[in-house]
Protein backbone atom coordinates (compact mmCIF):
# COMPACT_ATOMS: atom_id res chain seq x y z
CA UNK A 1 0.00 0.00 0.00
CA UNK A 2 2.49 2.18 -0.29
CA UNK A 3 2.64 1.34 -3.86
CA UNK A 4 -0.52 -0.29 -3.64
CA UNK A 5 -1.55 -3.22 -6.09
CA UNK A 6 -5.02 -4.31 -4.63
CA UNK A 7 -5.66 -8.16 -6.21
CA UNK A 8 -9.21 -8.18 -6.32
CA UNK A 9 -12.27 -6.30 -7.65
CA UNK A 10 -12.92 -3.03 -6.33
CA UNK A 11 -15.73 -2.13 -3.79
CA UNK A 12 -18.90 -1.31 -5.21
CA UNK A 13 -20.35 1.85 -3.26
CA UNK A 14 -23.47 2.40 -2.44
CA UNK A 15 -25.75 5.27 -3.93
CA UNK A 16 -24.76 8.73 -2.43
CA UNK A 17 -28.03 9.16 -0.84
CA UNK A 18 -27.50 6.18 1.51
CA UNK A 19 -25.21 7.68 3.48
CA UNK A 20 -24.88 10.60 5.89
CA UNK A 21 -23.63 13.73 4.42
CA UNK A 22 -21.05 16.34 6.19
CA UNK A 23 -23.90 19.20 7.04
CA UNK A 24 -21.37 21.97 7.45
CA UNK A 25 -22.11 25.73 7.98
CA UNK A 26 -19.07 26.50 5.92
CA UNK A 27 -15.85 28.04 7.21
CA UNK A 28 -17.65 31.44 8.74
CA UNK A 29 -16.46 32.40 12.59
CA UNK A 30 -18.01 30.73 15.05
CA UNK A 31 -20.64 32.67 17.28
CA UNK A 32 -19.89 30.05 20.19
CA UNK A 33 -16.09 30.85 19.96
CA UNK A 34 -14.14 31.79 23.35
CA UNK A 35 -17.27 31.03 24.91
CA UNK A 36 -18.59 27.36 27.05
CA UNK A 37 -20.96 25.79 25.09
CA UNK A 38 -23.76 23.60 26.93
CA UNK A 39 -25.00 20.45 25.10
CA UNK A 40 -25.92 16.47 25.29
CA UNK A 41 -23.57 14.01 26.33
CA UNK A 42 -23.55 9.70 27.31
CA UNK A 43 -21.97 9.74 30.53
CA UNK A 44 -20.93 6.51 32.16
CA UNK A 45 -20.85 6.89 35.93
CA UNK A 46 -20.30 3.52 36.92
CA UNK A 47 -18.88 0.61 35.73
CA UNK A 48 -20.79 -1.42 33.44
CA UNK A 49 -24.45 0.27 34.12
CA UNK A 50 -26.21 2.39 31.30
CA UNK A 51 -24.68 5.56 29.72
CA UNK A 52 -27.35 8.65 31.05
CA UNK A 53 -27.17 11.47 28.62
CA UNK A 54 -27.25 14.86 30.68
CA UNK A 55 -26.09 18.22 29.65
CA UNK A 56 -22.74 19.38 30.14
CA UNK A 57 -20.80 22.41 29.56
CA UNK A 58 -17.90 22.04 27.22
CA UNK A 59 -15.28 24.70 28.06
CA UNK A 60 -13.54 26.53 25.34
CA UNK A 61 -10.16 25.44 23.82
CA UNK A 62 -7.16 26.13 25.88
CA UNK A 63 -3.33 26.67 23.93
CA UNK A 64 -2.63 24.10 21.31
CA UNK A 65 -6.90 22.64 21.34
CA UNK A 66 -9.78 22.53 18.55
CA UNK A 67 -13.10 22.33 20.21
CA UNK A 68 -15.02 19.47 17.24
CA UNK A 69 -18.89 19.41 16.92
CA UNK A 70 -19.53 15.59 16.66
CA UNK A 71 -21.32 14.91 13.67
CA UNK A 72 -21.14 10.73 14.25
CA UNK A 73 -19.81 8.17 16.35
CA UNK A 74 -19.29 4.62 16.03
CA UNK A 75 -18.43 2.06 19.16
CA UNK A 76 -15.31 0.14 19.81
CA UNK A 77 -15.11 -2.78 22.13
CA UNK A 78 -12.74 -0.31 23.94
CA UNK A 79 -15.17 1.53 24.93
CA UNK A 80 -16.77 -1.74 25.69
CA UNK A 81 -13.62 -2.67 27.80
CA UNK A 82 -13.48 0.48 29.81
CA UNK A 83 -17.13 0.92 30.32
CA UNK A 84 -17.21 -2.45 32.27
CA UNK A 85 -13.65 -1.98 34.22
CA UNK A 86 -14.06 -1.56 38.08
CA UNK A 87 -10.53 -0.43 38.79
CA UNK A 88 -8.00 2.11 37.78
CA UNK A 89 -6.90 2.56 34.95
CA UNK A 90 -10.90 2.86 34.75
CA UNK A 91 -12.58 6.30 36.17
CA UNK A 92 -15.67 7.77 36.47
CA UNK A 93 -17.60 9.69 36.01
CA UNK A 94 -16.19 10.05 32.28
CA UNK A 95 -17.30 10.43 28.50
CA UNK A 96 -16.33 7.65 26.30
CA UNK A 97 -15.87 7.45 22.66
CA UNK A 98 -12.70 7.75 20.31
CA UNK A 99 -14.30 7.06 17.08
CA UNK A 100 -15.77 9.84 15.45
CA UNK A 101 -15.91 12.65 12.77
CA UNK A 102 -16.44 15.90 13.23
CA UNK A 103 -16.56 20.11 12.29
CA UNK A 104 -13.93 22.57 13.79
CA UNK A 105 -16.38 24.72 15.94
CA UNK A 106 -13.13 26.65 17.23
CA UNK A 107 -9.82 26.65 17.68
CA UNK A 108 -7.39 28.00 20.84
CA UNK A 109 -4.17 29.82 20.51
CA UNK A 110 -1.28 28.13 18.44
CA UNK A 111 -3.40 25.77 16.18
CA UNK A 112 -2.74 26.48 12.37
CA UNK A 113 -3.08 22.76 10.72
CA UNK A 114 -6.75 23.32 11.07
CA UNK A 115 -9.74 26.51 10.57
CA UNK A 116 -13.13 26.58 11.73
CA UNK A 117 -15.59 24.17 9.54
CA UNK A 118 -12.73 22.07 8.36
CA UNK A 119 -13.82 18.02 8.63
CA UNK A 120 -11.85 16.43 10.60
CA UNK A 121 -11.35 12.72 12.77
CA UNK A 122 -10.47 12.96 16.51
CA UNK A 123 -7.45 9.97 16.89
CA UNK A 124 -6.20 8.59 20.14
CA UNK A 125 -2.98 8.43 19.22
CA UNK A 126 -0.83 11.45 18.97
CA UNK A 127 1.36 12.89 16.33
CA UNK A 128 3.17 15.65 16.83
CA UNK A 129 5.47 16.10 13.99
CA UNK A 130 8.34 17.38 16.22
CA UNK A 131 9.60 14.21 18.34
CA UNK A 132 12.14 11.64 17.45
CA UNK A 133 9.28 9.23 16.72
CA UNK A 134 7.22 11.49 14.82
CA UNK A 135 9.44 12.54 12.56
CA UNK A 136 11.07 8.76 11.73
CA UNK A 137 9.23 6.63 9.76
CA UNK A 138 9.96 3.84 11.89
CA UNK A 139 7.96 4.61 14.48
CA UNK A 140 4.35 6.25 15.55
CA UNK A 141 4.45 6.05 18.78
CA UNK A 142 4.85 9.52 20.01
CA UNK A 143 7.74 10.89 22.63
CA UNK A 144 5.63 14.01 23.52
CA UNK A 145 2.27 12.04 24.28
CA UNK A 146 2.35 9.42 25.07
CA UNK A 147 -0.97 6.53 24.40
CA UNK A 148 -2.17 6.55 27.48
CA UNK A 149 -6.19 6.12 29.08
CA UNK A 150 -6.41 9.67 29.51
CA UNK A 151 -8.35 11.58 32.06
CA UNK A 152 -7.35 15.02 31.01
CA UNK A 153 -6.02 17.03 28.75
CA UNK A 154 -2.70 16.06 28.32
CA UNK A 155 -0.39 19.18 28.35
CA UNK A 156 -1.98 20.58 31.22
CA UNK A 157 -3.79 17.31 33.26
CA UNK A 158 -7.53 19.11 32.93
CA UNK A 159 -10.69 18.52 32.11
CA UNK A 160 -12.81 20.52 29.35
CA UNK A 161 -15.75 19.44 30.65
CA UNK A 162 -18.28 20.15 33.62
CA UNK A 163 -21.92 18.03 34.63
CA UNK A 164 -25.03 21.15 35.11
CA UNK A 165 -23.70 21.07 38.87
CA UNK A 166 -20.31 22.13 37.58
CA UNK A 167 -18.54 18.49 38.84
CA UNK A 168 -15.87 17.60 36.66
CA UNK A 169 -16.23 14.71 33.64
CA UNK A 170 -13.45 12.80 32.63
CA UNK A 171 -11.90 12.54 29.27
CA UNK A 172 -11.37 9.35 27.59
CA UNK A 173 -8.37 8.34 25.26
CA UNK A 174 -7.35 12.00 24.30
CA UNK A 175 -11.09 12.33 22.63
CA UNK A 176 -14.30 11.48 24.33
CA UNK A 177 -16.88 11.83 21.24
CA UNK A 178 -19.54 10.51 22.82
CA UNK A 179 -20.98 14.13 23.43
CA UNK A 180 -22.51 16.82 21.03
CA UNK A 181 -19.06 18.67 21.49
CA UNK A 182 -15.49 17.47 22.15
CA UNK A 183 -12.27 19.29 22.89
CA UNK A 184 -8.99 18.06 21.59
CA UNK A 185 -5.40 18.39 21.41
CA UNK A 186 -4.31 19.13 17.88
CA UNK A 187 -1.87 16.56 18.22
CA UNK A 188 -4.96 13.74 18.26
CA UNK A 189 -6.29 16.38 15.06
CA UNK A 190 -6.80 14.87 11.61
CA UNK A 191 -8.19 17.07 8.86
CA UNK A 192 -10.32 14.53 6.20
CA UNK A 193 -11.41 14.90 3.03
CA UNK A 194 -14.96 16.35 3.45
CA UNK A 195 -16.57 14.68 0.28
CA UNK A 196 -16.12 11.19 2.69
CA UNK A 197 -19.41 10.62 4.48
CA UNK A 198 -19.35 10.80 8.01
CA UNK A 199 -20.65 7.52 8.80
CA UNK A 200 -17.69 6.15 6.84
CA UNK A 201 -14.94 8.61 7.87
CA UNK A 202 -15.45 7.83 11.77
CA UNK A 203 -14.39 4.08 10.99
CA UNK A 204 -10.64 5.66 9.88
CA UNK A 205 -10.73 6.64 13.79
CA UNK A 206 -9.54 3.70 14.89
CA UNK A 207 -10.71 0.18 14.10
CA UNK A 208 -10.79 -0.31 10.46
CA UNK A 209 -7.54 1.68 10.28
CA UNK A 210 -5.54 -0.53 13.27
CA UNK A 211 -6.28 -3.79 11.45
CA UNK A 212 -5.57 -2.89 7.85
CA UNK A 213 -2.29 -1.04 9.18
CA UNK A 214 -0.96 -4.17 11.03
CA UNK A 215 -1.20 -5.42 7.53
CA UNK A 216 0.03 -3.05 5.57
CA UNK A 217 2.48 -1.13 8.12
CA UNK A 218 3.39 -3.72 10.22
CA UNK A 219 3.43 -7.00 9.03
CA UNK A 220 4.46 -5.89 5.45
CA UNK A 221 2.57 -8.37 3.94
CA UNK A 222 3.76 -9.69 0.57
CA UNK A 223 1.53 -10.24 -2.21
CA UNK A 224 1.18 -14.30 -2.89
CA UNK A 225 1.79 -15.15 0.83
CA UNK A 226 -0.17 -16.72 3.62
CA UNK A 227 -2.22 -14.78 6.54
CA UNK A 228 -3.97 -16.36 9.45
CA UNK A 229 -6.17 -14.24 11.51
CA UNK A 230 -6.99 -14.99 15.16
CA UNK A 231 -10.32 -13.40 15.75
CA UNK A 232 -12.44 -12.10 13.12
CA UNK A 233 -14.35 -9.00 14.79
CA UNK A 234 -13.72 -5.81 13.35
CA UNK A 235 -10.62 -5.52 13.80
CA UNK A 236 -9.80 -9.06 12.35
CA UNK A 237 -11.76 -8.15 9.46
CA UNK A 238 -9.94 -5.03 8.49
CA UNK A 239 -6.49 -7.04 9.12
CA UNK A 240 -7.88 -9.45 6.57
CA UNK A 241 -8.92 -6.92 4.19
CA UNK A 242 -5.43 -4.89 4.81
CA UNK A 243 -3.73 -8.19 3.96
CA UNK A 244 -6.26 -8.67 0.55
CA UNK A 245 -5.01 -4.71 -0.75
CA UNK A 246 -1.56 -6.14 0.07
CA UNK A 247 -2.26 -9.60 -2.45
CA UNK A 248 -2.02 -12.01 -0.46
CA UNK A 249 -3.06 -15.31 -1.89
CA UNK A 250 -4.98 -17.11 1.44
CA UNK A 251 -6.23 -15.65 4.53
CA UNK A 252 -7.63 -18.35 6.61
CA UNK A 253 -10.24 -16.84 9.35
CA UNK A 254 -10.19 -18.31 12.63
CA UNK A 255 -13.46 -17.34 15.26
CA UNK A 256 -15.52 -19.40 17.39
CA UNK A 257 -18.84 -17.96 15.78
CA UNK A 258 -19.23 -19.95 12.63
CA UNK A 259 -21.42 -16.95 10.81
CA UNK A 260 -18.08 -15.24 10.56
CA UNK A 261 -17.09 -18.14 7.87
CA UNK A 262 -19.68 -16.28 5.21
CA UNK A 263 -18.73 -12.36 6.65
CA UNK A 264 -15.14 -13.09 6.17
CA UNK A 265 -15.45 -13.68 2.67
CA UNK A 266 -16.25 -10.34 2.26
CA UNK A 267 -13.30 -8.96 3.30
CA UNK A 268 -11.02 -11.72 1.06
CA UNK A 269 -11.18 -14.30 3.51
CA UNK A 270 -10.18 -17.64 1.59
CA UNK A 271 -10.78 -19.91 4.21
CA UNK A 272 -12.11 -20.88 7.49
CA UNK A 273 -11.50 -22.38 10.78
CA UNK A 274 -14.07 -22.84 13.70
CA UNK A 275 -11.88 -22.36 16.48
CA UNK A 276 -14.92 -24.61 18.68
CA UNK A 277 -15.24 -27.30 16.68
CA UNK A 278 -10.90 -29.00 15.66
CA UNK A 279 -11.20 -31.83 18.34
CA UNK A 280 -8.46 -32.89 19.84
CA UNK A 281 -5.62 -31.03 17.66
CA UNK A 282 -4.49 -27.44 18.64
CA UNK A 283 -4.95 -24.17 16.20
CA UNK A 284 -1.32 -24.07 15.50
CA UNK A 285 -1.68 -27.61 14.48
CA UNK A 286 -4.42 -27.00 11.95
CA UNK A 287 -2.98 -24.24 10.60
CA UNK A 288 0.31 -25.70 10.37
CA UNK A 289 -0.80 -28.84 8.23
CA UNK A 290 -3.16 -26.30 6.02
CA UNK A 291 -0.36 -24.39 5.00
CA UNK A 292 2.85 -27.20 4.97
CA UNK A 293 3.96 -25.98 7.65
CA UNK A 294 2.84 -22.16 9.00
CA UNK A 295 1.71 -19.16 7.62
CA UNK A 296 3.57 -16.59 6.62
CA UNK A 297 1.83 -14.05 8.95
CA UNK A 298 -0.25 -14.67 12.22
CA UNK A 299 -2.27 -11.92 13.93
CA UNK A 300 -3.80 -12.18 16.84
CA UNK A 301 -6.81 -9.96 17.08
CA UNK A 302 -8.76 -11.00 20.33
CA UNK A 303 -6.28 -9.70 23.30
CA UNK A 304 -5.84 -13.65 24.81
CA UNK A 305 -2.07 -14.24 25.85
CA UNK A 306 -3.08 -17.83 25.19
CA UNK A 307 -4.08 -17.06 21.62
CA UNK A 308 -0.49 -15.57 21.09
CA UNK A 309 1.09 -18.33 21.90
CA UNK A 310 -0.72 -20.10 19.18
CA UNK A 311 -0.20 -17.68 16.75
CA UNK A 312 3.15 -18.10 17.03
CA UNK A 313 3.13 -21.71 17.02
CA UNK A 314 1.42 -20.87 13.64
CA UNK A 315 3.73 -19.35 11.99
CA UNK A 316 6.40 -20.83 9.99
CA UNK A 317 9.92 -21.04 10.63
CA UNK A 318 12.68 -19.07 9.45
CA UNK A 319 10.74 -15.92 8.08
CA UNK A 320 7.26 -16.01 9.65
CA UNK A 321 5.60 -13.15 11.19
CA UNK A 322 3.48 -12.87 14.37
CA UNK A 323 1.71 -9.44 15.01
CA UNK A 324 -0.13 -8.59 18.15
CA UNK A 325 -2.89 -6.83 17.54
CA UNK A 326 -5.87 -7.02 20.68
CA UNK A 327 -5.35 -5.64 24.00
CA UNK A 328 -5.32 -8.42 26.77
CA UNK A 329 -5.29 -7.05 30.78
CA UNK A 330 -2.45 -5.22 32.04
CA UNK A 331 -1.19 -7.64 33.64
CA UNK A 332 -1.15 -10.76 31.66
CA UNK A 333 2.12 -12.36 30.35
CA UNK A 334 3.19 -13.87 27.74
CA UNK A 335 5.25 -17.61 28.23
CA UNK A 336 7.53 -18.32 25.33
CA UNK A 337 10.23 -21.16 24.90
CA UNK A 338 13.44 -19.01 24.58
CA UNK A 339 15.01 -22.39 22.62
CA UNK A 340 12.22 -22.02 19.85
CA UNK A 341 12.57 -18.34 19.64
CA UNK A 342 16.29 -18.95 18.95
CA UNK A 343 15.73 -21.67 16.64
CA UNK A 344 12.49 -21.23 14.58
CA UNK A 345 13.81 -17.35 13.37
CA UNK A 346 10.40 -15.79 14.21
CA UNK A 347 9.11 -12.54 14.87
CA UNK A 348 7.23 -11.55 17.19
CA UNK A 349 5.76 -8.32 17.20
CA UNK A 350 3.21 -5.32 18.27
CA UNK A 351 1.13 -3.08 16.65
CA UNK A 352 -0.55 -0.28 17.64
CA UNK A 353 -2.91 2.19 15.85
CA UNK A 354 -1.64 -0.42 13.09
CA UNK A 355 1.52 1.23 12.92
CA UNK A 356 -0.11 3.87 10.97
CA UNK A 357 1.08 7.89 11.35
CA UNK A 358 -2.56 9.29 11.86
CA UNK A 359 -1.62 13.00 10.01
CA UNK A 360 -0.37 11.05 6.55
CA UNK A 361 -0.93 7.65 6.36
CA UNK A 362 -4.66 8.31 7.13
CA UNK A 363 -4.82 10.29 3.59
CA UNK A 364 -3.76 7.30 2.25
CA UNK A 365 -6.66 5.14 3.26
CA UNK A 366 -9.08 7.81 2.30
CA UNK A 367 -7.80 7.93 -1.30
CA UNK A 368 -8.11 4.22 -1.25
CA UNK A 369 -11.72 4.52 -0.24
CA UNK A 370 -12.46 6.90 -2.72
CA UNK A 371 -11.10 4.88 -5.31
CA UNK A 372 -13.56 2.66 -4.45
CA UNK A 373 -10.60 0.27 -3.19
CA UNK A 374 -10.96 0.11 0.42
CA UNK A 375 -14.09 -1.31 2.43
CA UNK A 376 -15.63 0.80 4.74
CA UNK A 377 -19.29 -0.12 3.80
CA UNK A 378 -19.85 -3.43 5.10
CA UNK A 379 -17.95 -2.53 8.90
CA UNK A 380 -21.44 -0.86 9.13
CA UNK A 381 -23.86 -3.32 10.37
CA UNK A 382 -26.36 -1.18 12.30
CA UNK A 383 -26.90 2.65 12.74
CA UNK A 384 -28.97 4.47 15.86
CA UNK A 385 -29.77 7.56 17.11
CA UNK A 386 -27.71 9.37 20.02
CA UNK A 387 -30.69 9.34 22.19
CA UNK A 388 -30.53 4.91 21.42
CA UNK A 389 -26.90 4.90 22.62
CA UNK A 390 -27.06 2.03 24.93
CA UNK A 391 -28.44 0.01 21.83
CA UNK A 392 -25.17 0.32 20.60
CA UNK A 393 -23.38 -1.56 23.53
CA UNK A 394 -26.01 -3.88 24.06
CA UNK A 395 -25.18 -5.37 20.19
CA UNK A 396 -21.89 -5.20 20.30
CA UNK A 397 -22.15 -7.27 23.77
CA UNK A 398 -24.42 -9.77 22.12
CA UNK A 399 -21.85 -10.44 18.97
CA UNK A 400 -24.65 -8.79 16.53
CA UNK A 401 -22.58 -5.89 15.19
CA UNK A 402 -19.12 -5.20 13.72
CA UNK A 403 -20.10 -1.49 13.71
CA UNK A 404 -22.58 0.28 15.07
CA UNK A 405 -22.96 3.85 14.20
CA UNK A 406 -24.28 6.82 16.53
CA UNK A 407 -25.99 10.00 14.91
CA UNK A 408 -25.80 12.75 17.10
CA UNK A 409 -28.56 14.72 14.97
CA UNK A 410 -29.77 12.06 12.16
Amino acid sequence: MENPKPQLLSVRVRERNQFLPLIMDGKRASTTAGKPIKCRAAIARKAGEPLVIEEVIVAPPNHHEVRIKIICTSLCHTDVTFWKLEHPPAIFPIILGHEAVGVVESVGEGVHEVVEGDTVIPIFLADCGECKDCLSAKSNLCTNFPPRPSHGMQRDETSRFTDINGDTLYHFLNVSSFTEYTVIDIAHVTKINPTIPANRACLLSCGVSTGVGAAWKTAKVEAGTTVAIFGLGAIGLAVAEGARLCGAKRIIGIDVNQDKCEIGKKFGVTDFVNSSNIGDKTLSQIIIEMTDGGADYCFECVGLTSLVNEAYASCRKGWGKTVMVGIDHPGAMLTLSSFEILYSGKSLMGSFFGGLKPKSDIHLLEKLYLDKELKLDEFVTHEVNFDDINKAFDLLLEGKSLRCVIYMNK
